[in-house]
């Protein structure tokens, strides 16, 4: 089989990261994951290309370099926030003398990705569009797998249609234009998220996915192996960051060091932890030292999560489905690693609650372990949904890294091997044997080591570190059946939108806003 690689960038407000992945044939193997910080990216959204090719460079050059690549293009997740849902029908005339085929149903799903009447076209694009359901003139509301053989002269869908704003994407093509990288296709990224850290049981059971990032916290809500209902408000662990900065009036940096260190919801239940001080020097003498209490920083954290998470669950309220979630919530993202935040929001909201970390399993990232965290699942879901996809290769040139190699790895989560020798700048033999013991070594999402514990802060960092002030896609042609008179059915459709009270506030805001 032809091996070909995947270049997939994640663009999130506070970080954006690069992965690399060998495809040949089902095998994925993730050989580099890097992240950096981001700058010119708010809410999810771009809106200074030049400061995001500035972050983004150093990443491609780097990547480059130790890979012995060149990078012609890539896939990028398309911004979470400011995007607003629709419910539209499509319906297409069919011959009552034949069955209703898969192929009929593609050329539905095709009109409603590429023929979706905007009407504001100038301004808006397609973000996404999902079949909800399906009926012909005596059926309604059938799934896919059931419709398909029907004879009907008539096939209907019912989807929920995701639109968001042209200058966005232009703003993130432009981005990408500057530094010569073509973008392969942009995804919807509650769909390729979903794709990483749910199981098909949750997604059929009913699950809210809520991913906690940095400048935007979204909501998507599956029941039935479908995306229900999306939502998206502008606020997330950078908030968390403002709320510390200004309340102990110390720099953004330090702030974000302290929240990645002590951070935690529910300052009574920090047992041990709630009685430590934070001692932050100043480097000028004539400013006195700031004693800042492990408890009093869990208070200003949690009144910012419950306000975030109240409004994330208010939108599973509207969505109707909020009795019919059995898999309860699925919590990832950058910031869902805030020590009892799973717990505070099962307190809040009732469900069981979980961590999203990605599925690892369905990948082999040998050395390079940041892959394994909530904050990659983004990065995880573009490769698996790109490799779906077909996406063609993303470089030029062969990797460094194959069995049998000796390989130097890098810092900061680019591939590094967690043996002993595997100190940053060593060369590390790569061996099936290493592969194997790596993967059969890893345990299980819910009960690995290494990430905070859920009552008691176990793992943060000694006070110590403070002491100097510093806590540093072949595309369907028309979907047509070919056969008795059905060719470029897609032609057809027609299309007719249907919304309610809160989608049309929705869209109000979105188009009052602009700027937003």
């Amino acid at each position: 089989m032809d091996e070909k690689h995947i270049v997939a960038i994640d663009l999130g407000s506070y970080k954006v990261a690069l992965t690399v992945a060998r495809i040949n044939g089902d095998d994925i193997q993730v050989i580099y994951y890097k992240e950096a910080r981001s700058e010119g990216i708010r809410n999810s959204y771009v809106y200074n290309s030049m400061k995001v090719t500035r972050s983004l460079r150093a990443l491609v050059e780097d990547a480059e370099k130790e890979l012995n690549i060149k990078i012609t293009q890539v896939v990028a997740g398309m911004p979470k926030y400011n995007v607003y849902q629709v419910t539209s029908q499509a319906k297409m005339p069919l011959n009552e003398e034949e069955c209703i085929t898969e192929d009929d149903i593609n050329t539905l799903k095709t009109s409603a990705l590429e023929r979706y009447p905007l009407e504001k076209p100038e301004r808006e694009v397609l973000f996404g569009a999902v079949a909800q359901s399906f009926s012909t003139g005596e059926d309604f509301q059938l799934v896919e797998n059931d419709i398909i053989g029907i004879p009907s002269d008539v096939l209907e869908g019912n989807f929920k249609v995701f639109i968001g704003k042209k200058s966005a994407l232009h703003a993130l093509d432009v981005a990408f234009n500057n530094l010569k990288l073509g973008v392969a296709k942009k995804y919807f990224t509650p769909e390729v998220l979903a794709k990483a850290v749910l199981t098909p049981a949750e997604m059929d059971n009913g699950v809210a996915l809520i991913d906690f990032g940095g400048g935007a916290t979204s909501v998507s809500i599956y029941s039935g192996s479908i995306m229900r209902h999306y939502a998206a408000i502008p606020f997330g662990g950078m908030a968390v960051t403002t709320d510390i900065r200004n309340e102990c009036m110390i720099s953004d940096s330090l702030a974000e060091n302290i929240k990645l260190a002590f951070g935690a919801c529910m300052p009574d239940k920090l047992q041990t932890l709630s009685e430590k001080i934070i001692q932050i020097n100043n480097a000028s003498e004539a400013v006195p030292n700031k004693q800042l209490p492990v408890k009093y920083l869990s208070e200003i954290i949690t009144y910012r999560v419950k306000e975030i998470m109240e409004a994330i669950l208010y939108e599973i309220e509207q969505s109707g489905y909020a009795d019919n979630l059995r898999s309860g919530i699925v919590l990832t993202g950058g910031s869902a690693n805030l020590t009892n935040c799973a717990n505070y929001i099962k307190e809040l909201s009732g469900y069981d609650v979980r961590h999203g970390y990605p599925k690892h399993q369905l990948v082999s990232h040998m050395g390079c372990d940041a892959i394994r965290e909530t904050n990659a699942a983004v990065s995880l879901g573009l490769v698996l949904a790109a490799k779906a996809d077909r996406i063609p290769d993303c470089v030029l040139g062969e990797t460094m890294v194959n069995i049998g190699d000796t390989v130097t790895f890098g810092e900061n989560g680019t591939c590094k091997e967690e043996a002993d020798a595997g100190e940053t700048g060593d060369n590390i033999p790569v061996t099936e044997e290493a592969v194997t013991e790596n993967e059969a070594s890893a345990p299980d999402t819910d009960t690995r080591t290494g990430h905070a514990a859920e009552n008691d802060g176990a793992g943060a960092k000694d006070p110590e570190l403070f002491s100097k002030g510093e806590i540093e896609e072949v595309p369907v042609a028309d979907g047509a059946k070919k056969g008795k008179g059905h060719k470029k059915r897609g032609e057809n459709v027609i299309w007719t939108t249907i919304e309610s009270t809160i989608d049309k506030v929705c869209r109000k805001l979105f188009e009052d806003n602009p700027g937003v």
